[in-house]
Order: structure tokens, then sequence, then C-alpha cells
């Protein structure tokens, strides 16, 4: 069973950057995807992006688009968020999921593992 712990979250401001990390445990197959998504208070879960274990291709919602980048480091079982030019539209609740999928999916719907979530805040 695989199990995702989210880390790197907090309080940057606007303009600024953070890196998020999700460590899996147990199996990673190849045709595995990770994905990032957030969610903001009252809103809605949405898709932020997302990664094919084998190839590394991705995926990026047009929000963040040229700003955030994932990668993945298979031998450290760990995906991670690199989130630039912060917008106080990205505070949310980031949560990693993993699922079974050849593609880097956007649909939450193919994502059977999933973190804790980390907080992120950016201010003005």
């Amino acid at each position: 069973q695989v199990q995702l712990v989210e880390s790197g979250g907090g309080l940057a401001q606007a303009g600024g950057s953070l890196r998020l990390s999700c460590a899996a445990s147990g199996p990673i197959f190849m045709r595995t995807a990770v994905g990032w998504f957030r969610q903001a208070p009252g809103k809605e879960r949405e898709f932020v992006s997302a990664i094919t274990w084998s190839d590394g291709s991705t995926n990026y919602a047009d929000s963040v688009q040229g700003r955030f980048i994932i990668s993945r480091v298979n031998v450290k079982n760990t995906v991670y968020l690199h989130m630039n030019s912060l917008k106080s539209e990205d505070t949310a609740v980031y949560y990693c999921a993993a699922g079974r999928s050849p593609i880097a999916t956007t649909s939450d719907g193919w994502y059977d593992y999933w973190g804790q979530g980390t907080q992120v805040t950016v201010s003005s």
C-alpha cells in the first residue's frame, strides 16, 4: 500500500518561491502517475500538476503554467513541486496523490492514494 507525505509548505511573499515534497513509501510501479492538487477555503479541489513515474511526462493547470515545475527523483521515491512567482491565489492546502495511469492525468478520479496535505500561504 502506498503512503504519501507532503512537506515544504509554509508562508511566502507574493513573487517568492517554495518547494513542496511528496515522499512515497510502498511500491511505486512504472505505470504510476503522481499529481498535485490544491484546495483553498470555500473552493473546490483543483488540479495543479502531474508527472508520470516512468518517463517523467508532465502536465500543468493553466493557472500555474510557466510558474510551477513538477519533478521526481525515482531513487528517493519523491516528487517535488517547485513553485515560483507565487500569487495570493496560490494559497491553499496542497495534496499529493498517486494512481495507476499511463499519463499525467488531470482527473482526480484516477488517483487512489492521497497525502494529508501541506498548507501554502502567500501574502501580498
